[in-house]
């Protein structure tokens, strides 16, 4: 297995099958991020057959991965880049792929020999995700290959296991790859190096020293176009067990034995393991209003904002609470982690000085595409006397010589997907223990409370953190990158 931020190896020839290839998550992220991968010389050899409920021909399918890159490929391409590209695209459509896919496999596989692998990727959604996996166990296509499924991997513990047991019968879990594409930023992997190679950070990383930590992913999107998948499934489900989660492991994990897929999986599994139950009298649920004319919602009770409180119960952070929130329609964007660290005594310090006026020192992390880190301390304001400003010291990628190197979030994975990496996806039991603390929350939720469009939640959210109070919106903002002339 290659360690995470290894030089890339070289990989046999693929044939990347795309259940799906013509729906949203295609069209913005996976086709314009294997060419990317391709511009990049990160791909192997390789064939795209896209599968999909459209009846398009080939060349229908390459003209509809064109203006997909065009539109959301964030690098540019000349035409005889694509026309190298395009000749490596062809397309099925679902109806005929039971009769077709088999020989359609065979054939390319025998072009580019026969170390040819097997990536599968079912972007399609959860309902057909077994119908996929039943076809290319009937079509001998498990064998040489990996399987990468996409959220949510059920939704509570009973569905979780019949999803996984359904998998297995075809499938071996090491060939699985769940995929959650919040591992996959350039951030994400900056917590392991900010914490684990740092003598400045590791020793503090603790109970004794880290007061609570918040994961905060507000958004301002509706529910738009998922309404009728979303209003079955809710924030928790669609952010919280899938994604907010895994981030929290990553915070709170114990060093590995090395930087590799099997020593961080054990790592993440143990955080699981120790996670209390989900306690619904601290959980939060909210709705915008207006949700419920949202076209495709029928139900009345899907939460579209959830906050919770909750701790891990081992050794490093016995009795630090870990804050999560996630809502639609809310003020800002963003995906925040804030580590707020322990006050020291102050007695020394005159009643004007303002120390403390402005909370703890924070440490935090923004896990956008510049992958930016802020520490915030107090600082003495120049001139006569002791009085103290919050100052802070800040990184951006955007603000380094390799700016422009940096992978997104779906374009790393595959890669990992196709080099055999499971480090930054999730594993089966990974999934069911999430499911399992959930079950509190889920046999017995917490009332829907609404929150105007634009605000920051139902007004509860802040008793749930009190004597503390929600990191976002930010009173400091980020400094803004200036490129030189």
């Amino acid at each position: 297995m290659e360690a995470v931020g290894a030089v890339a190896p070289s990989l046999p020839p693929h044939v990347l099958c795309i259940f799906g290839a013509t729906g949203d998550l295609a069209r913005r992220k996976l086709l314009p991020g294997i060419l990317h991968l391709f511009q990049a010389g990160l791909m192997p050899e390789f064939r795209v057959l896209g599968i999909s409920l459209e009846e398009l021909s080939g060349e229908e399918f390459r003209e509809f991965a064109a203006d997909a890159c065009r539109e959301f490929g964030h690098h540019e391409f000349d035409q005889a880049e694509w026309d190298d590209f395009a000749q490596r695209l062809s397309y099925l459509p679902v109806a005929e792929a039971a009769k077709r896919l088999q020989s359609a496999v065979e054939r390319v596989g025998e072009e580019m020999g026969a170390e040819t692998r097997l990536l599968h990727y079912l972007s399609v959604p959860p309902k057909a995700a077994g119908d996929v996996i039943e076809l290319l166990g009937g079509a001998g296509l498990n064998e040489r290959a990996r399987v990468v499924m996409e959220k949510p991997f059920g939704t509570d513990l009973a569905s979780a296991q019949r999803l996984n047991e359904m998998v297995h019968e075809v499938f071996r879990e090491e060939q699985v790859f769940r995929i959650d594409h919040f591992l996959g930023k350039e951030a994400a992997l900056n917590i392991l190096a900010l914490r684990f190679a740092n003598g400045l950070f590791e020793p503090i990383w603790n109970r004794d020293h880290i007061d609570h930590i918040q994961i905060d992913v507000p958004e301002t999107i509706g529910v738009g176009s998922r309404a009728g998948f979303y209003d079955q499934t809710g924030a928790y489900r669609d952010m919280v067990v899938t994604h907010l989660f895994q981030i929290l492991a990553f915070v709170a994990m114990e060093p590995p034995t090395a930087l590799a897929p099997e020593p961080i999986t054990e790592e993440k599994n143990k955080v699981f393991r120790s996670l209390r139950p989900l306690d619904p009298d601290w959980v939060v649920r909210g709705q915008y209003e207006g949700y419920a004319e949202e076209v495709g919602v029928e139900s009345s009770s899907t939460e579209t904002f959830v906050a919770l409180r909750n701790e891990i119960d081992n050794w490093r952070w016995s009795g630090v609470k870990f804050y999560l929130r996630t809502g639609k329609r809310m003020g800002e964007g963003g995906r925040i982690i804030s580590i707020a660290f322990r006050e020291p005594p102050q007695s020394m310090f005159p009643a004007h000085s303002r120390v403390g006026r402005y909370g703890p020192d924070h440490l935090t992390f923004d896990l956008d595409e510049s992958s930016r880190v802020s520490l915030s301390f107090y600082g003495k304001r120049p001139g006569m006397g002791m009085v103290l400003d919050k100052a802070s010291m800040q990184f951006s990628l955007d603000e380094t010589a390799y700016r422009g190197e940096t992978l997104e979030a779906y374009e790393r994975l595959l890669r990992d997907a196709m080099a055999g990496d499971r480090t930054l996806f999730t594993t089966a039991r990974d999934i069911e223990r999430l499911w399992e603390i959930s079950e509190p929350l889920l046999r017995d939720p917490s009332p829907v409370k609404p929150y105007p469009q634009g605000s920051w939640g139902p007004a509860e959210i802040g008793a749930l953190i009190a004597p503390n109070s929600w990191r976002l919106p930010f009173a400091r903002r980020w400094r803004e990158h200036h490129v030189a002339d």
